[in-house]
């Protein structure tokens, strides 16, 4: 996959996404949300990765939020950064994603760590939200999901004062899964990568479906029943022969359904 605003690579069981705008704090274009949103659907075609990271290019900045220059000048959807669609696909993406924070996340930045299913940081990391400084907010992921993390008091405080915290603070808050020293970022994300990837990718993909139907409404209820629970029953005696039968056109034979 070929991109311009984002590199992807495999090695092994792990994807890694990298955002690369590093002169420019790696902040989103519509360009690279489209990108992001695109080679995760990638992704989810194909059986080669069990994990993926995603993470920023430099040593600085992870990503601090989003730029809308060359945007339409319109009240309608072109007229906004489509961060929701790169979220979406993070969430619904049937493998985990783990954010390996090299630097400043804030924002935007601070939003897409969240919308990760882990986070490592390395110890010079900052965390920030500043929606409400600049004129902007997050009225979903950036809100919700942050509630999950670090509870309600937490999450309005980080919205409503803004203030700035370390790596070390949002591992006391909850933001963050690890922190580790600067130089072993890569390393130590590597290994917790490969480490999950040897799990079962089904269960795995079970696992955060279930996550994910709580807030996922009919969208994370089907993604459950459609990807996951409706594969097992395929295989099922009961389908083979309610199929078998109607290809068939006869009345099934309920004692083959087994129990």
């Amino acid at each position: 996959m070929q991109f311009e605003e984002i590199t992807y690579v495999e090695d092994g069981p792990v994807g890694t996404i990298t955002l690369n705008r590093p002169h420019d704090g790696n902040m989103f274009t519509p360009k690279m949300c489209h990108e992001i949103r695109d080679c995760i659907n990638e992704i989810r075609r194909e059986t080669r990765t069990r994990v993926t990271v995603i993470t920023g290019a430099g040593d600085k900045f992870f990503c601090i939020g989003g730029r809308k220059e060359g945007m339409e000048d319109t009240l309608m959807y072109a007229g906004v950064l489509p961060t929701l669609e790169m979220y979406e696909a993070i969430d619904k993406l049937q493998k985990p994603v783990i954010a390996s924070v090299n630097g400043f996340a804030v924002g935007g930045g601070n939003v897409l760590h969240v919308v990760c299913d882990m986070t490592i940081a390395k110890e010079s990391a900052v965390f920030r939200q500043v929606g409400p400084m600049m004129g902007s907010f997050d009225g979903g992921y950036g809100t919700w999901y942050l509630e999950d993390l670090i509870g309600k008091k937490r999450a309005k405080e980080m919205w409503y004062r803004n203030p700035k915290l370390s790596a070390r603070e949002a591992l006391d808050w909850g933001l963050v899964n690890h922190v580790v020293p600067d130089g072993e970022l890569q390393v130590f994300t590597r290994k917790i990568a490969l480490e999950i990837a040897d799990r079962g990718a089904f269960a795995l993909a079970s696992i955060k479906a279930s996550f994910n139907a709580r807030h996922g409404g009919v969208s994370g209820l089907s993604r459950m029943a459609h990807d996951l629970l409706l594969r097992g029953y395929l295989d099922t005696k009961e389908h083979e022969e309610l199929a078998a039968s109607f290809a068939e056109r006869r009345a099934p034979d309920s004692d083959k359904f087994g129990h």
